[in-house]
């Protein structure tokens, strides 16, 4: 077997996760599956945000498209 590098670092724990193919866990990038619902759940809390410009009506009820439309 080949040696293990040490790959590349766990988004939440740090920890070394390797990058050969065959070596991958199933829940790479991350480390475990524990480390990959602590992300998710920090994505559903709102914790990690990607910037950009908010889009108009959003949140506010107007201009949204709930399918209501009468012909």
């Amino acid at each position: 077997m080949p040696p293990m590098s040490e790959g590349l670092p766990c988004p939440v724990c740090k920890r070394p996760v390797a990058i050969e193919p065959d070596l991958q866990p199933p829940t790479f990038p991350f480390c475990s599956a524990r480390c990959r619902t602590i992300d998710l759940g920090a994505w559903a809390s709102g914790n990690y945000v990607v910037p950009g410009t908010p889009v108009m009506g959003d949140g506010d009820g107007e201009g949204a498209d709930h399918g209501d439309r009468s012909p």
